[in-house]
């Protein structure tokens, strides 16, 4: 009988707590077994540079045009559509989906950023009649709270950063705008404007290191802009243009997903960019639009949005994961 080492190379190795994702040693190792300290086995896999996506618990409210924030095991899930609008809001923790204290102000085509337990929210349309917001509130991971307004209403906008450093960029207030503004935990600056004005864009970033991409003109766009902190600079394009997408990261390492190709056609195509190259990998299992995201490159969830036609709103969710990733075994 041929032994483990003989096969792999190398011999079964101990470590000291449950794994999540990446063991020591990174994609090189692919095929090691793990021993934990709770006398589990783990099999690290390599995803490959395409990585893939895994259908999770869904949400409890179906909904489109919602916002998100935080990290693949740690999302905040607020706002959006129903219909009527909401203010719903959920957090999910790797595993399951929990409805938690709603925001003050119900609407959809909202933006946010932050993390679970620190978010931020701001814009969108309330209704009916539907008005643009420029409404602001922050979520401390218990409740919502009512702080300063943007500088100008708008819907469909994108944002990014912490919630004491927030960027939010583009949208509609009529008409499409290239408006930018800056928040620093108390007030909204209005700052330099993007080159392109759109709406239904989707952002990643931070504050001083924003990334802006797709979007609607119209007609819908793979523009793609990176911001300094001062200035707006166009860099190389998405592969698909689209609108109503989401994205995820950073700027030099971000994620597209989703969105739709107009007028009907919904996507489930995913890109990466690394700071200079889109590159188009491995899709989504649900083609659809007006999605939510959150986290990195790396470890993303998407959740929400719209299928169709006939148009069905979703509560489904899943989670990307790029090149390494840990899986619980049983050895008899």
């Amino acid at each position: 009988m041929s032994e483990y080492k003989g096969i792999q190379g190398y011999t079964v190795r101990s470590i000291d707590q449950e794994p999540t994702k990446a063991f020591p040693g990174g994609a090189a190792n692919t095929g090691q077994v793990w021993y934990s300290p709770n006398g589990n086995f783990y099999l690290q896999k390599n995803l490959g540079v395409n990585g893939t996506w895994t259908t999770v618990n869904s949400m409890n409210t179906a909904r489109n045009s919602l916002a998100g924030a935080g990290t693949q095991t740690s999302a905040l899930a607020f706002g959006g559509n129903t219909p009527p609008f909401t203010a719903a809001t959920e957090k999910y923790d790797g595993t399951n989906w929990t409805s938690v204290n709603s925001m003050n102000t119900a609407r959809d085509d909202l933006a946010g950023c932050g993390t679970q337990t620190s978010a931020l929210a701001f814009g969108g349309l309330i209704g009916p009649p539907n008005v643009r917001q420029s409404a602001t509130e922050k979520y401390d991971g218990t409740n919502w709270t009512s702080v300063n307004s943007m500088n100008t209403a708008r819907d469909s906008l994108a944002g990014a950063g912490t919630q004491t450093s927030a960027l939010a960029f583009g949208g509609f207030t009529p008409p499409v705008t290239t408006a930018t503004e800056k928040y620093d935990g108390t007030n909204w600056t209005s700052v330099n404007n993007m080159n392109t004005a759109r709406t239904s864009l989707a952002g990643a970033g931070t504050q001083t290191a924003g990334l802006a991409f797709g979007g609607f003109l119209p007609p819908q766009t793979a523009a793609t802009e990176k911001y300094d902190g001062t200035n707006w600079t166009s860099v190389n394009n998405m592969n698909t243009a689209r609108t109503n997408l989401a994205g995820a990261g950073t700027q030099t390492s971000a994620l597209a997903f989703g969105g739709v190709n107009p007028p009907t056609t919904r996507l489930s195509s995913t890109e990466k960019y690394d700071g200079t190259n889109w590159t188009t990998v491995n899709s989504m299992n649900t083609a659809r639009s007006s999605l939510a995201g959150a986290g990195t490159q790396t470890s993303a969830l998407a959740f929400g949005g719209l299928i169709g036609p006939p148009i069905v709103r979703q509560s489904a969710t899943e989670q990307w994961d790029l090149n390494v990733y840990s899986n619980k075994i049983t050895i008899t």
